[in-house]
């Protein structure tokens, strides 16, 4: 589990398409402090830990969850967010997060309000109704609150402090993003469709 608060930003070093999507990703983590086995949210992308080094660790990545995701699209040299498993005691400061990805939205609309920049988003029909005004959305593993939902779109507002900590400074119409929708909506959309 998760929280949607962007600790890192990782930069992937090497890909290799093996049996598996193989990606190595250079952090600032003490990876002294990260195990093998260990679940890493890259992106907002669970994914587990099969080697580490001085400043860098491997994951191996299934073709399933490429095809879910935005990480067909990665590069060397591209920047994600990154957000280690939660441990009990710490802080939640974002919403509950299980770092598997519904599927994608794509911005569609950028626009500067204050300091703050909106973004607009087009979510899939299957889990637009699972998105509602001031709840919260996972997108690129980072926690962030609806501001509007219109049809298929939704937007939501960047402060300043989440554009440097995280990708989103460098977001750009047309980005396709990995959308997790929150765990509680699923729940009473499933409820509700029982009853």
């Amino acid at each position: 589990m998760f929280t949607g608060i962007v600790t890192d930003q990782g930069r992937i070093a090497e890909l290799e398409q093996r049996g598996d999507l193989r990606a190595r990703i250079q952090t600032a983590y003490d990876t002294a402090t990260i195990e093998i086995g260990a679940s890493i949210a890259c992106d907002g992308v669970c994914l587990t830990v099969v080697a580490l080094g001085d400043d860098w660790f491997d994951m191996e990545i299934s073709a399933e969850t490429v095809s879910k995701t935005n990480l067909g699209d990665w590069s060397e040299g591209r920047v994600i967010n990154l957000e280690r498993a939660l441990k009990v005691g710490d802080e939640l400061g974002g919403h509950i997060v299980s770092g598997h990805v519904d599927g994608l939205a794509t911005i569609v609309e950028m626009k500067d309000e204050g300091d703050s920049t909106r973004l607009t988003f087009d979510a899939p029909l299957e889990l637009a109704r699972y998105i509602a005004p001031k709840g919260s959305v996972a997108l690129n593993g980072t926690s962030l609150t609806v501001n509007e939902v219109d049809g298929t779109r939704f937007g939501i507002n960047i402060i300043p402090h989440t554009q440097k900590v995280t990708t989103w400074g460098a977001a750009k119409v047309g980005d396709k993003v990995n959308l997790e929708i929150d765990t509680l909506a699923r729940y009473v959309a499933r409820l509700q469709e029982m009853s």
